[in-house]
């Protein structure tokens, strides 16, 4: 129907599309002078029609997650048995007794972890919104999203869980309203008397998962696209790291956190004034290495364990904090080596004084004579002024603070000091023998406190408990020079996975021919050193699976050297490619690694993408053989990102720690029935394998996990070939570890052809053993639909 014709137009603002109208002749009658003001026009460029599921709701995707927990039962381990959360309380859960609210011990242990998972992905949310507003305050809302050079397509979370193909910035901020409104309904299940059933709030942890995989796709492709990091370069640069590589007679900044604008605003002043170089930025944690994407001569001095240790050596004359992850009393650490503290973020203010508004160099006369020890300033360019002004004024004042705090003598001293009364060993999470070594280091005997350094994970509790208040943590840093002497190289985090890369291997992994894709992330909250992660890297790289790394994990990649001084990241190549080793960046480029995921399905196989989680979840739980290991696994973000792996099909093992995320999800090879899937050329109901096992698992041991890593890589849709390979990688590493056949490799092989010939005769016996019958190999799915489908 025609509603009115236009005559006089005047168009004032393209931008805005503010239009007046002269005269329009509308079904009501003649308009005169009419103003229309269109806020934004969508433009819908999107070739594939919408899927079944865009931006779906807490129920919408309910059935998909009760048919993985149908298969990956929750295994509870509470850390006590009570609930403590409202004022009924406490209640008594042990022994199959409620709370008066009506929660049993499994619904209360679930309530907990969408609580954890809450908070971690609130965190990324939060710290994508305030990105996506700092650049579109900078920069515009209509800056294009680009993410390099043979990357067609550039957001395939956002694609695959919304159904928008974002162009601008401004796109991104549709995508965070509709996660907000989500994360709302989510934290408000957990209040008492909503959610009851443990099963329903495990759907809900495996929803916030994917909300928290979309945040972090939107922060980090808004921060490559606007703010110059490398763009899905396989090539990266190499960045200088560890504390050897810093320059003590220049002006230090430390940075630490994971919201890049003040490091990048510190940078930025450097370059304006012709200062890089004459003052090292240096950084920990996510912040280092989105300041190095950002400029590859920032200094990365390591992961977040580190903080203390950096800041006790005395280098850093300036501390700038950021949020997430950071220790909350640095300020007090800073204090005590006379080094500076700038916070820069609303949700981490540390009880400062707000001065943003004010002068700049009044605010650096302050710092530098000490009217005060720490300020809090919003503006992330005038943070930039601000630390490198105080930095330079400061380095002279303080050289007495860079050399080494803790000499040989003084630990002796101090060890000396020790009254044995074992609360340092009862409280350290890695149980260390802390009292053996000051016994040893009292008698002039230092190698047992050195040896303690690399399984500090520098929590710093000992150091609470010390009733003869010795500086633990200190001296075991110190008591060698491994630290002062430490240098190493990490490759910049490139970002995305090419499309012209997925379509090179997606072939071979779906198939099996590349054994599998490995994804080291998360914290560096070790059981037994970082050692374990580089030893379980460098073992499947030589194997030619596809390493992914991020965070704190893709840092300790490269902390370790071969003999030829060589780290793997110089030692393996960048690309996305057998026998690569990739790191894609910070915490929040976690998201290409699921996209990669997500691109084998869309780009490879063909299955449509647009708002189609369902069937793209189901071809990556049935046919990538992808893992995501977690050894350091500490924070709440680190159980967001994980679900949101869950709920896409890909199992992810965490360390030793990882039992305090309080549940796992793990398969029962024994239980035939949880194993039938649909095969899609018959529409039959078939047995398959137990492929992959579990989703979520806690290995106590680096040959535990790195067994179970081959093992996982299995999916019901390998080909013959394939399932060879990795059978001959998952009974081999066995063999190395345990000089035994997996008790269990006659539930992986389906026909003779799938036997790995230089095992053949072992083999063959051992399926003789458990009367071993052949299987056909389906084209394997969860979902009945495909079958109507596929008709």
């Amino acid at each position: 129907m025609k509603c009115f014709s236009i005559k006089k137009v005047s168009l004032v603002s393209k931008k805005d599309l503010y239009i007046k109208l002269k005269e329009a002749t509308t079904t009501l009658g003649v308009l005169r002078d009419v103003e229309i003001s269109i806020d934004r026009i969508i433009y819908e460029e999107f070739e594939e029609p919408i899927g079944p599921t865009p931006m779906p709701s807490i129920k919408d995707l309910r059935s998909w997650d009760y048919t993985l927990l149908k298969r990956y039962r929750p295994f509870y381990m509470p850390f006590c048995e009570l609930c403590c959360l409202c004022t009924f309380g406490k209640c008594d859960l042990s022994m199959g007794k409620r709370g008066a609210c009506g929660l049993d011990m499994a619904a209360q242990q679930s309530r907990i972890v969408l609580l954890a998972c809450c908070i971690g992905a609130a965190t990324h949310t939060s710290h994508a919104k305030h990105l996506v507003e700092y650049l579109i305050e900078r920069y515009g809302r209509d800056i294009p999203l680009d993410l390099g050079e043979g990357v067609g397509v550039e957001a395939p979370i956002v694609r695959l869980v919304t159904g928008i193909k974002p162009r601008t910035l401004r796109d991104l901020e549709d995508v965070l309203s509709y996660v907000d409104n989500q994360l709302i309904h989510l934290l408000a299940s957990t209040h008492t008397g909503q959610e009851g059933d443990a099963l329903d709030f495990e759907s809900k942890v495996l929803h916030v998962g994917m909300m928290d995989h979309l945040a972090m796709e939107v922060a980090d492709i808004a921060q490559i696209s606007v703010m110059g990091f490398p763009k899905s370069d396989p090539d990266a640069p190499l960045i200088d790291s560890g504390f050897g590589i810093v320059d003590k007679s220049k002006p230090v900044i430390m940075v630490v956190g994971h919201n890049v604008p003040s490091a990048a605003g510190i940078i930025d002043y450097l370059i304006e004034n012709g200062l890089l170089g004459q003052v090292e930025v240096t950084g920990l944690c996510c912040t280092a290495h989105d300041a190095a994407r950002y400029n590859p001569r920032t200094k990365i001095i390591g992961p977040i364990s580190w903080q203390v240790r950096y800041i006790r050596s005395g280098l850093p004359d300036v501390v700038v904090v950021d949020e997430q992850c950071i220790k909350t009393n640095l300020i007090d650490e800073a204090r005590k080596v006379d080094a500076v503290f700038i916070a820069t973020s609303e949700k981490n203010c540390q009880g400062l004084r707000d001065r943003t508004e004010d002068p700049v160099d009044e605010v650096v006369k302050d710092l530098v004579e000490r009217r005060e020890d720490g300020v809090l300033i919003f503006d992330a360019e005038k943070v930039g002024e601000v630390a490198v002004k105080a930095a330079i004024a400061l380095a002279p004042k303080r050289r007495q603070y860079k050399e080494k705090p803790i000499s040989r003598e003084a630990i002796i001293e101090y060890a000396k000091r020790c009254i044995k009364c074992m609360e340092c060993v009862r409280t350290c999470p890695n149980n260390l023998p802390i009292m053996d070594a000051m016994g040893a280091a009292a008698k002039g005997d230092l190698s047992i406190l050195s040896g303690l350094y690399e399984q500090c994970i520098g929590c710093v509790k000992c150091e609470g408990v010390c009733r003869a208040k010795l500086p633990i943590h200190s001296m075991i840093v110190w008591a060698d020079d491994v630290f002062e002497k430490e240098t190493f190289k990490v490759r910049a985090g490139r970002g995305a996975i090419k499309d012209t890369e997925i379509r090179a291997v997606g072939g071979p992994i779906v198939f099996g021919e590349i054994p599998g894709v490995i994804a080291f992330v998360g914290c560096s909250n070790y059981a037994y050193g970082g050692r374990d992660v580089y030893e379980m890297s460098e073992e499947f790289a030589k194997r030619r699976y596809i390493i992914l790394a991020s965070g704190c994990a893709a840092m300790t990649l490269g902390m370790y050297k071969d003999e030829e001084g060589k780290t793997l990241y110089e030692r393996f190549p960048g690309s996305f490619d057998a026998g690569g080793v990739v790191n894609v960046g910070s915490c929040v480029s976690n998201a290409h690694i699921a996209g990669a995921a997500i691109k084998i399905a869309n780009i490879f196989a063909r299955r449509p993408l647009r708002a189609n989680y369902e069937e793209i979840a189901d071809y990556v739980l049935n046919r990538v053989g992808a893992v995501g290991v977690a050894w350091g696994a500490m924070s709440q973000k680190a159980a967001s990102i994980a679900s949101g792996f869950w709920r896409l099909g890909v199992p992810v093992i965490v360390g030793p720690h990882g039992s305090k995320y309080r549940r796992a999800l793990l398969g029962r090879s024994d239980r035939e029935e949880d194993w039938v899937i649909y095969n899609a050329r018959t529409g039959e109901k078939v047995y398959c394998e137990p492929a992959p096992e579990h989703l979520f698992y806690m290995a106590e041991t680096k040959e535990e996990a790195i067994v179970m890593i081959a093992k996982l890589c299995m999916r019901p849709n390998d080909t013959t070939k394939g399932r060879a390979i990795k059978l001959s990688h998952y009974a081999d590493l066995y063999k190395k570890f345990y000089n035994a056949l997996p008790e269990d490799i006659h539930l992986f092989v389906r026909t003779p052809a799938d036997i790995p010939i230089t095992m053949k005769d072992e083999i063959l016996a051992l399926l003789k053993e458990k009367d071993w019958k052949e299987k056909t190999i389906p084209d394997p799915t969860l979902l009945p639909r495909l079958i109507r489908r596929r008709e």
